[in-house]
């Protein structure tokens, strides 16, 4: 079986790698950054990406296609930037921990969609083995990585308030998540996106 005609499975592996890497060294920021958030902010948060989620899953019929995945996959990578900008220019208190908040929320409610739509788009079995331990090498990579850069900051840059190592990992991030913007980008034939309407007509 072959990968969809739109895809670049080489580069499409490279993206899904610094996707997770950008998750690996990502995810123990968050606890910080949503300090400022009450348990009712998180219940209600988990009503809406359930409802999200759901909505998504409607729609399955008409975005289960190379051209949606594409620009969906697009619109979670400038979400997550405009956070991680976002952490770079404001204070860590209510406010960009809401924005933060109801940004990853709304990737997260794309999630299971990004996931089916990925497995029709690589259909090859050698691909799906070669991306998933892509996305386990980068997640691992990116936890590694974010330990090394705490440890680093408190012991060597004398940094102790953990806020503030968030913060300044999100230097880090950034460039990351730019990398990640430019290798999906490379991951599509954009005149294939153009002529290719749905993979369910295929």
């Amino acid at each position: 079986m072959q990968t969809h005609p739109a895809l670049r499975p080489g580069r499409f592996i490279q993206y899904k790698f610094l996707n997770s890497l950008f998750l690996g060294l990502s995810v123990g920021a968050v606890f910080v950054l949503y300090t400022p958030l009450s348990p009712a902010v998180f219940s209600a948060g988990g009503i809406g990406l359930a409802v999200g989620t759901l909505v998504v899953a409607t729609q399955y019929r008409r975005i289960l296609a190379a051209r949606w995945f594409f620009h969906l996959s697009l619109l979670v990578e400038l979400v997550t930037l405009s956070g991680v900008v976002a952490v770079l220019t404001f204070p860590v208190e209510l406010p960009l921990a809401l924005f933060v908040y109801i940004g990853y929320q709304l990737t997260f409610s794309l999630g299971n969609y990004l996931v089916r739509c990925e497995t029709l788009l690589m259909v090859s079995v050698d691909q799906l083995r070669k991306l998933d331990v892509a996305k386990q090498a980068g997640y691992l990579l990116g936890m590694g990585a974010a330990w090394a850069i705490y440890s680093w900051l408190a012991a060597s840059a004398h940094m102790q308030d953990r806020t503030a190592q968030v913060v300044a990992l999100h230097w880090v991030l950034v460039v990351v998540e730019i990398l990640v913007i430019a290798a999906l980008w490379r991951s599509f034939h954009r005149q294939r996106l153009l002529e290719e309407s749905s993979l369910l007509t295929r």
